[in-house]
């Protein structure tokens, strides 16, 4: 029975609740780089390249790492997201975050993270508690295949599983490709810029060269604060 009436909002994680574009995208694109290099075999230039290509083209690197080069999703994600000395990477606001707290509806976080870097974020800014669950990248699977934001179809499966409207759903994401997939089967969208505005002087992340005065048609509201989505 689908359930009905009760507003369910669906939050990103990184640059969407804490300023991944400080330190941690920076670090995260070193990683996959050398990851890549390592394991795949080829000069850190091609490495470099492939890990923007990859992404571009398929939403996600690890896919194409997946598709092309047969890495093992596990392998690629245990290696790339240890980020020794995390916790002081990590840069949140606390107003985003108390607002979080008051704000009515259910919860989920819904990232393209593995799960393990998703819970030491969340324990790290101590906010676990405000999420009814965590969906990451090794849980968006259909027949067996990895289908991460912005697959259109894991956002049905996804809202098919939980027996949720998609018109009672919100999606707050600082990524606009994932808005325009969620929007495209139904999802109201939110376009988080708190941490795209700060990031504008070291460009680091999906969005980072991205105008942030347009709103497309697919994006139902910008907010640069948390507290935003308090008001209706």
């Amino acid at each position: 029975m689908i359930r009905t009436g009760r507003k369910v909002w669906f939050f990103d994680l990184d640059n969407t609740l804490h300023n991944a574009s400080a330190h941690v995208f920076g670090a995260l694109n070193l990683a996959m780089t050398d990851y890549i290099e390592t394991h795949v075999g080829v000069p850190r230039e091609e490495a470099n390249r492939l890990r923007a290509l990859y992404w571009h083209r398929y939403g996600a690197t690890l896919l194409g790492l997946v598709r092309h080069h047969g890495v093992q999703p596990a392998h690629f994600l245990h290696h790339t997201h240890q980020l020794t000395g995390l916790d002081a990477l990590l840069h949140g606001h606390a107003h985003d975050l108390l607002a979080l707290k008051r704000l009515r509806g259910r919860k989920f976080l819904l990232t393209n993270a593995p799960l393990a870097y998703a819970h030491r974020v969340l324990g790290v800014l101590g906010i676990a508690h405000c999420f009814e669950g965590v969906i990451g990248f090794e849980q968006m699977r259909m027949f067996g295949q990895l289908r991460p934001k912005p697959d259109a179809r894991m956002f049905r499966h996804l809202l098919a599983g939980l027996q949720l409207r998609p018109s009672d759903c919100v999606l707050v994401e600082d990524t606009l490709v994932h808005q325009k997939a969620a929007h495209r089967v139904g999802l109201q969208t939110v376009w988080m810029q708190r941490w795209l505005r700060r990031s504008q002087g070291n460009p680091q992340g999906p969005e980072a060269h991205m105008s942030l005065r347009r709103r497309p048609a697919y994006v139902g509201r910008r907010v640069s604060r948390l507290s935003d989505l308090l008001q209706a």
